[in-house]
């Protein structure tokens, strides 16, 4: 089990890992090795996590998430496999504890009356600035 917060917990089983080719360092075993981790993970069927959990997530991940709802993470900055695949696990856990995560409910405002008399009168005073700098047509 993995552990993400105190309610949460995700069963390694849930995890779907393979290894493929990386792009970038790695020198000769760049063409050889498969180091790169593509770990996938089930959103819409885990039963690890709650369904309010689970929509926020795959909001949170984006283009991440296929439409079947499963969460693919790529991890290929290291050259090894097993440093790859806990940095996709480290990724992994940190998008599920930021998906749980309750937005505060924005309440709508309404400006004060003292703060659109404020405007109106900055606006004014700007006006008469302005109608300074006009000269004036000469009647004669």
């Amino acid at each position: 089990m993995i552990r993400v917060t105190d309610q949460i917990a995700i069963d390694e089983r849930e995890l779907e890992e393979s290894f493929v080719r990386a792009s970038g360092p790695g020198g000769q075993n760049v063409n050889k090795l498969a180091t790169a981790v593509q770990l996938r993970f089930d959103v819409r069927r885990s039963p690890s996590l709650p369904n309010d959990v689970a929509i926020r997530l795959m909001k949170l991940a984006g283009k991440r998430v296929t439409q079947d709802g499963v969460l693919v993470i790529t991890a290929q900055r290291h050259r090894t496999q097993e440093r790859n695949r806990a940095d996709a696990l480290e990724r992994l856990v940190e998008l599920v504890r930021e998906a749980t995560y309750v937005p505060k409910p924005r309440r709508k405002t309404r400006p004060t009356l003292a703060s659109k008399e404020r405007r109106l009168e900055s606006k004014k005073r700007r006006s008469t600035v302005k109608g300074m700098r006009q000269r004036k047509p000469a009647f004669d």
